[in-house]
This record gives C-alpha cells, sequence and structure tokens, in this order.
C-alpha cells in the first residue's frame, strides 16, 4: 500500500530495537496537549477527500494507503512514530525491554484505556491479536489478504519452521512477552504498521473477523472488515457508504487528547480535478495527493500546503511468471528504455527524485555505487535483438496499471503509463494496456500470475531497510513471479543482524544483488503534497503518513 518512506533510517530505528535496553516511557504523541482544543466556535466536522475507498475496515487485511488513513483514526499500536519522522516511539506500549539474543520483547502497557465496545486493553489483548496472525490459515495467511504478517513474520502455526512469531505470554495485566523464533531486528519499527495494530478481541469474535473467502483475486471481506471495526484509537466508526463517504465520530473514553475535530468525514473523490474543485468549493477541508499543475495555483489563492519528504519508491515491475521477463536480457533493455528524468519532468510532482534503487537515499543500505542503466535506446534495441526480438518479431507485452485512483507514489497512474509505454514503443516493444480499478488491481497483482509489466510502488511504514527490500524481495511473490534463493537467504539473514554497520554493508550489498537480478525499473520517489482549508491552522504530516486527526490543529 501500500502501500507502501521516511527520514534518516540511522540510529533512531535501530537503536530502539537492538540490545537489552529498557527504553523509558515517553509521552507518546497523541497524547500531548492540542493547542486551540476546546475551541466551541470552530466547526467540528472535518471532511477529507479520499482518492478511494478503503480496501477493508480491518487493517490486518490491508496494504493500501486509503485503508490505513482510516485505521490510524479507529485503531491503535503498541508502538507508534515520533512526530514528523519514521522512527518508533511509545503508543499503547509505554516502554519495552530486549533480550541480550534479540528474541525476547517484554511491553509494559498503558493503563486504563478501552477499546470502543467496553473491552479493557490488556496484555489479554495483545496475546489474542499476535495469536490471531499467527492461527490465519487458507486465503487469510495468503499474501492477498496477511501481506504485512506474510511478508515480515514470514510463517504461521501451520508453517512453524519459517515462522518468526513463536508465543505471546500475559505478565499480568500491564505487562506482555513476545518470543520470536528468529533475530527481527526491525521487529519493534513494524510493530508501528497499522496492520499490527490492537483489535478489540471481543469483536474480532463476534463478527467473525477471520471468514473470509472467495479467491486470492477476488476475496470477499469478513462482517467485521466491512463494518465493526473496534480499536482503542480516538475515533470509533459510525458508517461506511463504499463509493460515497465513511464516517467516524470522537470516542468519549479515549485515553489522550481528543483535540478539536469531533466528526471525520472521507469523502470518496476519485478524480484528482474534482477534489481540487471540492476543496474551492468549501465541501472538502483538504485531501491529499495534490496534482503538480494544482500546487501553485492552489497556494497562490490562499490554500494551505503541506508537503511530506519524499519518503516513497514508484517501479516499474516486471512479472517472471512471463516467460519473456525470465531472460535478464529482455529485463536489461527495457530499464534502458525507460526516461527517468523526461517521467519525472512531465507528469510527476515538484521535489520528486531519480531512482537508482527500490528505496529513498535516506534508508540504510543506500548504495550511491550502485549499477545503474540509465537511459539508452540504442542500447535496448541492441539487447532486444540479441535475445530474438526485432521489427519482425517485436517484443509484445502486457502492461497493467490502475485507474481512478492516486497513491503518493504514483499521482496519476494514466499519465505515467502513456509516457513509459511510449518510450518503450519507441525501442520495438508492443505493449497492450490492461487497466483495473484499484481494488481489482492489487488483488490481480499481489493474487495472482495473470499479469505483465505493471506500475507499482511504496511508501514506507517505518524506518527500517527491510519494510523495502525485504517486502519486495524476501520471499516468492505473485507480484514479481521469481525464484531466487541466493536473494531471498541474503535478506533473511540481513534483518536478523543487530549491528547497525554491519547491516548497512550488507544492505549495500544487497542493492547492487538486486540491481544486477534486474526485478523491475526503480523509477523515482515522488514527493506527495496536501491542500486544505485556511481553517486548518496545522497538519501532523508524516512522512510515513501516520496522521491521527486529532493532532490537527484548527482557527477560528
Amino acid at each position: 500500500m501500500l502501500p507502501m518512506s521516511r527520514k534518516r533510517v540511522v540510529a533512531g530505528a535501530a537503536a530502539l530495537v537492538i540490545g537489552a535496553l529498557a527504553l523509558s516511557a515517553c509521552a507518546s504523541q497523541r497524547g500531548g496537549e492540542t493547542e486551540g482544543e476546546g475551541s466551541a466556535d470552530v466547526d467540528g466536522t472535518f471532511v477529507f477527500g479520499a482518492s478511494a475507498d478503503p480496501a477493508s475496515l480491518d487493517p490486518a487485511f490491508a496494504q493500501d494507503g486509503e485503508t490505513f488513513r482510516v485505521s490510524r483514526q479507529i485503531f491503535e499500536g503498541l508502538v507508534g512514530t515520533k512526530p514528523g519522522t519514521a522512527d518508533p516511539a511509545p503508543l499503547l506500549a509505554e516502554s519495552w525491554e530486549v533480550s541480550d539474543d534479540s528474541l525476547s520483547y517484554t511491553f509494559a502497557l498503558k493503563k486504563d484505556v478501552t477499546f470502543h465496545d467496553g473491552t479493557p486493553f490488556n496484555a489479554e489483548a495483545v496475546c489474542a491479536n499476535f495469536d490471531r496472525w499467527y492461527n490465519w490459515e487458507g486465503l487469510a495467511a495468503s499474501e492477498a489478504l496477511g501481506y504485512y504478517y506474510n511478508k515480515l513474520f514470514k510463517g504461521y502455526a501451520s508453517t512453524p519452521d519459517t515462522a518468526v512469531y513463536d508465543s505471546c505470554t500475559p505478565d499480568g495485566d500491564d505487562s506482555v512477552t513476545i518470543a520470536l523464533k528468529k533475530p527481527f531486528a526491525g521487529f519493534v519499527a513494524a510493530l508501528s504498521l497499522p496492520a499490527f495494530a490492537m483489535q478489540s478481541p471481543t469483536a474480532l469474535e463476534e463478527y467473525k473477523a477471520d471468514e473470509v473467502g472467495g479467491t486470492a483475486e477476488a476475496p470477499t471481506l469478513s462482517e467485521y472488515a466491512m463494518g465493526h471495526p473496534v480499536g482503542t484509537g480516538p475515533y470509533k466508526f459510525d458508517e461506511w457508504s463504499p463509493g460515497e463517504q465513511l464516517t467516524l465520530s470522537s470516542y468519549e473514553d479515549y485515553w489522550g487528547d481528543a483535540g478539536q475535530i469531533d466528526e471525520i468525514i472521507f469523502r470518496v473523490i476519485d478524480d484528482p480535478t474534482a477534489r481540487r474543485q471540492a476543496l474551492e468549493s468549501g465541501s472538502i477541508d483538504g485531501y491529499d495527493l495534490v496534482g503538480p499543475a494544482d500546487t501553485a495555483a492552489l497556494e497562490e489563492d490562499g490554500y494551505k500546503m503541506v508537503s511530506r519528504p519524499p519518503f516513497t519508491i514508484l517501479y516499474l515491475a516486471f512479472n517472471q511468471a512471463v516467460p519473456e521477463l525470465q531472460d535478464p536480457k529482455v529485463r536489461e533493455a527495457l530499464s534502458y528504455a525507460v526516461d527517468k528524468d523526461a517521467l519525472i519532468s512531465q507528469v510527476l510532482p515538484e521535489g520528486t527524485e531519480k531512482a537508482t534503487q527500490f528505496m529513498p537515499p535516506t534508508v540504510n543500505g543506500w548504495n550511491a555505487d550502485v549499477t545503474t542503466y540509465d537511459y539508452d535506446p540504442e542500447k535496448a534495441k541492441q539487447l532486444l535483438a540479441e535475445a530474438g526480438y526485432d521489427e519482425a518479431n517485436p517484443l509484445s507485452l502486457t502492461f497493467n496499471y490502475p485507474v481512478n485512483v492516486s497513491r503518493p507514489y504514483m499521482p496519476d497512474p494514466e499519465q505515467i503509463f502513456t509516457v513509459l509505454s511510449k518510450q518503450l514503443n519507441e525501442v520495438g516493444v508492443e505493449t497492450t494496456p490492461q487497466s483495473n480499478e484499484w481494488g481489482e488491481y492489487l488483488d490481480l497483482i499481489t493474487g495472482g500470475t495473470d499479469h505483465g509489466i505493471h506500475l507499482l510502488g511504496w511508501t514506507g511504514d517505518y524506518n527500517d531497510t527491510d519494510n523495502f527490500l525485504g517486502v519486495f524481495f524476501g520471499q516468492k511473490s505473485a507480484e514479481w513471479g521469481f525464484d531466487n534463493p541466493e536473494l531471498f537467504s541474503a535478506l533473511t539473514d540481513a534483518r536478523g543482524i543487530a549491528d547497525l554497520d554491519e547491516q548497512t554493508q550488507v544492505y549495500s550489498d544487497i542493492n547492487e544483488q538486486v540491481a544486477e537480478f534486474i526485478p523491475g525499473v526503480p523509477l523515482a520517489h515522488p514527493a506527495p503534497t496536501l491542500a486544505f482549508d485556511p481553517r486548518v491552522e496545522s497538519y501532523p504530516a508524516s512522512p510515513v503518513n501516520d496522521e491521527v486527526f486529532s493532532e490537527i490543529v484548527l482557527t477560528k
């Protein structure tokens, strides 16, 4: 999701998860005082223009940004992020200790917290959530639904040999110990993901959260995921009219500060121009993913523009389940055919950075000397000829892309497709376009092998290299369609290295390994921009989209 980020990966993330250190309790970014709170004359209804419906109201079965934007209002995890960064910080866990072997984590839990249905948040509830994920089977355990758990924890109760998670043990009500079978240096940082937020065990059971059906390509969600999400966050779920809007309201017994906003309406407006017009007409208070052409005009008209630092990656992926894409010369040729500079200048936002690898330069292990395939159409034609393709026998590929959606890494997929398909056609590659609505698109790309080259990307979820390279290339995947045991093994080993300097060099080497293998083309690191009505005095912009609307400050 969408994925799918951040600032300096440095010791911020690593120091928090390594060693037998007790992290002292510190105030959560959601527990501090909210400026302007209690202003009776401020309109407490906040309308946000969403680019799409959430894919699910159960964040454990999601991977997209629109779902997670809603989830972050309803749910909270043991771990959050430091304001304005991607680094982990206490949330429902006030502190934690890590064993010397990095296989046991003891969390001191915040007291007197309840879920929206009145269920107590305690150690038993934490274990109910961890055990839920670990015991998924069938479709629930697939990449299509349990995406993040599948990617990061590698296995389930039915596959214990590959599983990272071992057990969860309550130590009274307010302390819990989670044991791992294998070292995972990014474990604490990973818990800041909405996919690992704490959900009410009562509601999960009552509304049969894990009763999913359909197929990986077209899953059907549970009663819980369609209308009964229950967390501990500042807002509770009210109603959802798919295709129209979703409404949340303040949770009266929230443990933190409620802020100024007592009702949130996520209004679905899939067209970027329509979102801008809705802001200008006053029917919404703000929206994300402002088009490059709109940013300056809106700012001139007095709207508040807020930019996130680019913690994203947009890529063109090669599905090696397609026989033609199994040929390294073909993948290399396609790489030389892409003019990234032209793509950025023509259709991507101001501030976008050109990508040389599948993660931003601020993330640990980025390799300044990585092999690149700079735009060279003649070289592309030569390699295609060596692979057996020419004018009489052109390479023909399906080109998949989503429509009617904007993502932080992909503000206008149709424009990006148009530019790239033209570039490929100029070197003799014939592309057959295939487009799908966003939800169908994700199911198609991550749930099966029936797709070709395709556009996708990632907004980093937390500040750890594994959240990029490990998610993309750490195991067999329907999206990429290749089996590379050497790469899989290298990434598995890297995620368990506790020493930051050692891990940095290993990830740098892996970035070169990926570059030589050519699973796709890393295109750019777009810089997302949000626009707001002037009544928005401040917005808690986060490089990982960890933005809770109770922290928004409104003027009179």
